[in-house]
């Protein structure tokens, strides 16, 4: 029994075991909100809103492209818009060589005649 309340003296202190009389004052709920409320403004402008920004622009890119547009993928391949439909492109590499992806792989569109100062 002596064991059990040497544990107990030695993990329970003294300021708790006075009890409310040595607790300082605790402070509202009001802090709280206060401390969510700056958690969700930073959340949303340092996330939410970027992202959402970079969606739109990617969005007005796909629907921007027509043929003859110079355009480098997500893998990096750079080429020409040949053909485009619903969800896919036809971009040519080179001469007699094409291939057939996805709208949502292209990252950018080049300006005219990139294509021809990088070769």
């Amino acid at each position: 029994m002596q064991l059990l309340d040497t544990l107990s003296r030695f993990f329970i202190s003294n300021a708790e075991a006075a009890g409310p009389a040595g607790a300082p004052p605790q402070q509202g709920g009001f802090s709280f909100f206060i401390m969510m409320g700056i958690l969700i403004f930073f959340m949303y402008f340092a996330i939410w809103r970027p992202q959402t920004k970079r969606a739109k622009e990617q969005r007005d890119l796909i629907s921007s492209l027509a043929k003859g547009d110079e355009v480098v993928t997500a893998g990096g391949i750079v080429g020409t818009i040949n053909k485009i439909s619903d969800n896919y492109v036809v971009v040519s590499l080179a001469d007699n060589v094409e291939i057939t992806m996805q709208k949502s792989s292209i990252v950018s569109a080049l300006p005219k005649g990139t294509l021809k100062s990088i070769s």
